[in-house]
């Protein structure tokens, strides 16, 4: 598993999760809404972690930066 997740993309999807997480502890989200929305807040916090994310491999999409060989 080739990492595909850069620093700047880790920090957008760990705001979204503490968003969701902020919207759910106020009960302003809720019922199926909370469900889904919480949903893809563990899978951005899961693909934050490992720094790969499966949907950029099928559209062959990297926001790491390549390491320089010497």
């Amino acid at each position: 598993m080739v990492k595909n997740v850069g620093t700047v993309d880790k920090v957008i999807r760990l705001v979204l999760v503490v968003v969701v997480v902020i919207l759910y502890a106020t009960k302003a989200i809720s019922g199926t809404a909370a469900i889904i929305v919480g949903i893809i807040a563990l899978m951005l916090l899961l693909t934050s972690i490992v720094s790969y994310c499966p949907l950029y491999s099928v559209i062959k999409v990297s926001t790491r930066k390549k390491e320089k060989t010497e």
